[in-house]
C-alpha cells in the first residue's frame, strides 16, 4: 500500500495516501482495534455543520481569511452530502471527549481544501477548528444529530403509527369483547376501547419527544476548551447558534452556561428517557398484539395478523408474530441503551464528560431503532390486523365476569355465587342464576348487556 507522511504534535506518522484524513486519525486507528462499531454518519456530518458555521461566523468577524472559509465549507457540503464517507474510519471506543473524531474531520477538510485549491493551505487545527475545541465541537454535533433524527426519522414514524391505531379504533368501537385483567377475564370491552388506550400511549410517547426535542436545542459552541470561551470572539458562540440554526433549519440557541453544557449530559439523558418511555409502551402494545393474536386454534384467536413468512423449519403452515418478536427487541436494547446513557452521563468529572461518544451511539441507535421498529410494525402487522369474530363472541359468550352487570340489582354476593355456580357445573350465567332463583330470566336478559356494560350510563 502506498503512503503519504503526515505530521502532528508527536511527529510523523504514514497515512494511505488515499485517505484525506492525517496523523491524529491514523494514530487512533492504530491505537483503538476496539469493536466494530464506527462513529456514527450523523456525528461527523454534525461536526462538519459545526466547521462550516464556524468558518462563516470567523470570517464575517474578520478572523479567517474569506478564501480559507470558502474551501472549508465547500469540504463541509461534501461531508454532509455523505461524497467523503470512506475518509472516516474512526470506532467509538475511542477517547471519552471524541477529540479523535473531531481532528478527523478537520483533517479531512483540510487536506480536501488543499486538493481543491493547491495555492491556499487550510490548517486543521488553526483554521478548520478555529474559535472552537473538541471540548464543546462534539456535544455541540451530539446534540445537532439527536434532534435531527428524532424530528425527521422518529417522529413521523410515531405519528403515522398513531394515526393508524385511531383508523382501527374508529373502525371496531362498536366490536364487544371480553376485557382481560391480571391475564383473566374482566368485564367486556370494544375492541376499539381497547386499540384506543394503545392510541393515547403513542400521543403521550409524541409530547414527551418533542419535548426532549426541544430540550436539545441549546449547543455548547462558544465554551472552548472548559467552558471559558478562551480563543473564541465574544460574539461567536450566538452567531455560530444562529448559523447553525440557518444551515439546519432547526431553532437552536448557544447554551447560556456553557461549563454546564460541557460537562452535563442531563438533556441527552432527559431526551432518553422519552425514548425509554416509548419502549416500554411498544412492548406493551407488541405483547397484547401477539396474545391476542396467539393460537390460531389454541390460543386467544381474537384477533388475525398478516403471515408475513413462514414460521417453521420444521412444521408446516406455523406462522409466528415475527413483528412482534423484532420490535420487543428492540425495545429491550433501547432500555439497556438508557442504562448506558445514564451511567455515561454520570461521569461528567469537573469541568468535562468523558463518555459522549458511548451516550451518542447509545442514542441515535436507540432512535434509529424505534423509527425503523415502528414503521415496520405498522405496515407489516397493524395494517392487515382484521378481529376474528367468532372467536371473539365465543369468548365473551363464555365469561362468567358478565355477572358483574347484577351487582346493581342483586348485590356482589349473590352475583359471586351464580358466578361460582357456573364455573363450578359448567352451565351458563343465565343458567346458574335460574337455577339459584336470584332474578327471572327477563330481568338477566335486560341487565346483562355486553355492550350497554362497554358505555356505562351511571
Amino acid at each position: 500500500m502506498d503512503y503519504k507522511i503526515e505530521k502532528d504534535s508527536l511527529g510523523q506518522v504514514k497515512v494511505p495516501i488515499d485517505k484525506y484524513w492525517g496523523a491524529q486519525t491514523q494514530r487512533s486507528f492504530e491505537n483503538f482495534k476496539v469493536g466494530n462499531e464506527k462513529m456514527p454518519r450523523e456525528i461527523v456530518q454534525s461536526l462538519a455543520i459545526v466547521k462550516k458555521a464556524s468558518a462563516l461566523v470567523n470570517s464575517e468577524l474578520g478572523l479567517l481569511d474569506k478564501n480559507k472559509a470558502s474551501l472549508i465549507e465547500k469540504v463541509a457540503d461534501e461531508i454532509i452530502s455523505g461524497k467523503l464517507d470512506d475518509h472516516f474510519p474512526l470506532v467509538v471506543w475511542q477517547t471519552g471527549s471524541g477529540t479523535q473524531t473531531n481532528m478527523n474531520v478537520n483533517e479531512v477538510i483540510s487536506n480536501r481544501a488543499r486538493e481543491l485549491d493547491s495555492s491556499i493551505f487550510v490548517h486543521p487545527n488553526d483554521d478548520v477548528n478555529k474559535s472552537q475545541s473538541s471540548n464543546d465541537t462534539f456535544p455541540t454535533a451530539m446534540h445537532i444529530s439527536a434532534v435531527d433524527k428524532m424530528q425527521n426519522h422518529l417522529l413521523p414514524n410515531l405519528i403515522y403509527m398513531r394515526d393508524e391505531l385511531k383508523k382501527l379504533e374508529d373502525k371496531y368501537m362498536d366490536l364487544v369483547k371480553i376485557g382481560r385483567t391480571h391475564l383473566q377475564d374482566a368485564t367486556p370491552l370494544t375492541l376499539g376501547q381497547e386499540i384506543s388506550g394503545w392510541r393515547i400511549m403513542i400521543d403521550k410517547n409524541i409530547n414527551m419527544v418533542e419535548l426532549g426535542v426541544e430540550s436539545l436545542k441549546e449547543i455548547a459552541l462558544g465554551g472552548t476548551a472548559v467552558g471559558t470561551g478562551l480563543n473564541a470572539h465574544p460574539d461567536f458562540s450566538k452567531r455560530v447558534a444562529t448559523k447553525i440554526s440557518e444551515i439546519c433549519n432547526i431553532n437552536f440557541e448557544s447554551a447560556e452556561n456553557k461549563f454546564h453544557s460541557l460537562t452535563s449530559k442531563d438533556e441527552l439523558v432527559f431526551a432518553h428517557g422519552a425514548l425509554h418511555s416509548l419502549a416500554s409502551n411498544l412492548m406493551k402494545i407488541a405483547n397484547d398484539v401477539r396474545w391476542l393474536a396467539s393460537g390460531p386454534r389454541s390460543g386467544l384467536g381474537e384477533i388475525k395478523i398478516p403471515a408475513n413468512e413462514p414460521g417453521s423449519s420444521i412444521m408446516p403452515g406455523k406462522v409466528n408474530p415475527t413483528q412482534a418478536e423484532s420490535l420487543t427487541m428492540l425495545c429491550v436494547q433501547v432500555m439497556a441503551n438508557d442504562v448506558a446513557i445514564g451511567i455515561g452521563a454520570s461521569q461528567g468529572n469537573f469541568e468535562l464528560n468523558v463518555y459522549m461518544p458511548l451516550i451518542i451511539y447509545n442514542f441515535l441507535q436507540s432512535v434509529q431503532l424505534l423509527g425503523d421498529g415502528i414503521r415496520s410494525f405498522t405496515e407489516k402487522t397493524l395494517l392487515g390486523m382484521e378481529p376474528i369474530r367468532e372467536n371473539i363472541k365465543k369468548n365473551l359468550d363464555n365469561s362468567l365476569m358478565l355477572v358483574t352487570a347484577l351487582n346493581p340489582h342483586i348485590g356482589y354476593e349473590k352475583a359471586a355465587k351464580i358466578s361460582n355456580n357456573a364455573y363450578d357445573k359448567n352451565i351458563t350465567l343465565k343458567e346458574s342464576a335460574l337455577e339459584l332463583g336470584y332474578l327471572s330470566e327477563e330481568d338477566f336478559d335486560k341487565w346483562v348487556n355486553p355492550i350497554d356494560m362497554t358505555f356505562p350510563k351511571g
